[in-house]
């Protein structure tokens, strides 16, 4: 009798296994991501090996910016199923986000042991050791993931007919994160790599063209790509190629000097060797650099390779430290320090997003340190920071004042993007202080806490105007 109970208990957990992950899936497709968690959560419980369900908790999670609960349980369905070529590539995906190149490197590395032509595993793996510094590996990479498939179909889950579009992205990275933005309820999404498709073949049905190639300094050759494709296209433009390859650092810098109530740092390039050399300060100072500045790696975000050079006698050791020895044509930025600190001595970078004409207050990250990132910064346990944050995000005007507001304004029709962002800070005398204004600002969703939760309506409100800048230029094209 106790052995007829246990199987019994077995087959209906089995059961209620299966039923859970088959509702988790069908309620994802229709949108209530919530309602479909909490059943991949009670599957966890019943199974902690299934496959599946480990899979699809991780999309979930990594979707709604839960980067390092997606992490955690990327590592759960390794650690069940090591071969699992999906698995490994989502666990490294999700740790590269996290900005662990090191960590995604490693488990792109066993899928390809695995299977050396997944393609997935070398599209990771570029941007892996891109970030790690190694170029010309990386480029490798890039040909062997984006040289064979070059086109990709989102998933589309509507009842509605689709509304075709298409997003063109470069394979060397520096894309506008935009995805996430195309409801998948109302389009239909082809993503094309422009520096890979074959101006030849005709693209892909479309209604509307959203140029998400964003970074000047990492895909120039595939911005004149996407130049090439859009000339053989009657359909809206949106984020036009010609626009993004005027938004380098340094070509900001130097068209927005001019601009009333704007700052810019003194940006200019300069060949890795010769800052590496004995004659890098002399000709760091016939530039008009002064010390303390800053160097940083071409095309590349979220801090990495980005130092501060506090005097002449540190700049060699801390070029040294910077990728590009050895590497022909390698560059470095040099940048002039621009001191945010405010009568407290904490840093402000503020950031908003510029969309179809408006300008969207999306955070204020407050640190000791000058290299400030929301991420790091001193805001999740600081509730005076979050109130001055909440002060900023609710009446952005009052709060920096008609100099400063007139200053973006400024600055956004220079851009001249339909989608792009700025990171800034405010002088004593209340100008825009401008680290860096391009189209590949993140937007991200905030963490399920409820300490966020005077975030949410300013991250609604761009996604709000991000779709009806989409189909308002639907009704025109």
């Amino acid at each position: 009798m106790e052995l007829n109970d246990a199987l019994s208990y077995e087959m209906q957990r089995e059961q209620e296994v299966e039923l859970r992950v088959e509702r988790a899936l069908l309620l994802a497709f229709l949108g209530l991501e919530l309602e479909a968690r909490n059943d991949h959560f009670r599957v966890l419980e019943l199974d902690e090996t299934h496959r599946t369900n480990l899979l699809e908790l991780g999309r979930l999670l990594a979707k709604t910016g839960n980067h390092k609960a997606a992490q955690i349980v990327y590592a759960q369905s390794v650690t069940h199923h090591p071969n699992d070529l999906v698995g490994l590539v989502n666990l490294g995906s999700v740790t590269l986000q996290l900005g662990d190149s090191a960590g995604a490197r490693e488990r792109y590395e066993a899928a390809l042991a695995i299977d050396p032509e997944f393609v997935e595993a070398h599209g990771g793996m570029y941007y892996a050791l891109k970030g790690l510094g190694e170029f010309d590996a990386a480029v490798r990479h890039a040909q062997k993931a984006f040289g064979r498939k070059n086109v990709f179909a989102a998933p589309y889950r509507g009842d509605e007919p689709a509304i075709p579009v298409i997003l063109l992205v470069s394979s060397t990275g520096g894309n506008t994160p935009v995805e996430r933005l195309l409801d998948e309820t109302v389009f239909q999404t082809y993503i094309v790599v422009a520096d890979f498709f074959d101006p030849n073949t005709p693209l892909p049905e479309h209604r509307l063209i959203f140029n998400g190639i964003g970074d000047v300094e990492v895909a120039i050759e595939a911005l004149i790509a996407a130049e090439n494709l859009i000339a053989q296209s009657r359909a809206r433009v949106l984020n036009a190629p010609s626009a993004v390859l005027a938004t380098s650092r340094a070509g900001n810098a130097s068209r927005m000097t001019s601009l009333t109530g704007v700052v810019t740092a003194k940006t200019r390039l300069y060949p890795y060797a010769l800052l590496a050399g004995a004659g890098g300060a002399k000709a760091l100072d016939e530039g008009g650099f002064s010390f303390p500045l800053l160097l940083r790696v071409p095309g590349l975000h979220m801090g990495e390779h980005f130092v501060e050079v506090a005097g002449a006698d540190q700049l060699a050791a801390e070029v040294a430290g910077l990728p590009g020895e050895g590497r022909e044509g390698a560059e470095l930025l040099a940048i002039e320090f621009l001191d945010a600190r405010g009568a407290d001595g904490c840093v402000r970078k503020y950031r908003a997003m510029f969309v179809d004409g408006k300008i969207y207050p999306l955070h204020l990250a407050i640190s000791s340190k000058w290299k400030i990132h929301y991420f790091s910064a001193d805001m999740a346990e600081r509730p005076d920071h979050r109130a001055e944050e909440q002060r900023f995000l609710q009446d952005m005007a009052g709060f920096l004042g008609p100099k400063a507001m007139k200053g973006l304004a400024a600055i956004q029709e220079a851009l001249g993007l339909d989608y792009g962002g700025i990171d800034f800070g405010i002088g004593p005398d209340g100008d825009v202080l401008l680290f860096e204004a391009n189209a590949t600002m993140v937007v991200e969703q905030p963490a399920d806490d409820p300490r966020w939760e005077y975030r949410r309506a300013n991250v609604h409100s761009i996604h709000n105007g991000f779709r009806e800048m989409l189909m308002k230029n639907l009704l025109v094209s």
